[in-house]
């Protein structure tokens, strides 16, 4: 296991959690989106932690995951998303690849949440 090796996107620590954020919440509002694979392979080990702390709806799970994300974020995770995943213990969420941008040759990938 690679233990410690970020992926840093070009980008220093605030502009990398804000792009993160940003992402995370497009994912959570829209259901899926299309990025590139390096980005979709990161953005599913955030939200799959996200995903298993909205599975328990305490006001302290709430409060957590409002750090992470915003607040309508957090709602639509917790009263829509999560319920229908707590039978799973892991793999809500698939990477799809979907070949290369033809401008600049980036592996592009969707990424969605698994239907239940």
């Amino acid at each position: 296991m690679r233990r410690g090796n970020k992926r840093k996107f070009g980008r220093e620590i605030q502009a990398r959690k804000a792009l993160l954020k940003s992402l995370v919440t497009a994912l959570i509002s829209h259901g899926s989106i299309t990025t590139t694979l390096a980005r979709a392979k990161t953005l599913k080990v955030i939200t799959e932690k996200l995903l298993t702390r909205a599975k328990n709806p305490s006001i302290a799970s709430r409060r957590l995951l409002s750090q992470s994300i915003g607040t309508k974020a957090v709602s639509k995770l917790i009263q829509t998303i999560a319920p229908t995943h707590v039978g799973r213990s892991g793999g809500c969420i698939r990477v799809t690849r979907l070949g290369q941008r033809p401008s600049d040759g980036a592996e592009i990938a969707r990424i969605e949440f698994v239907a239940p």
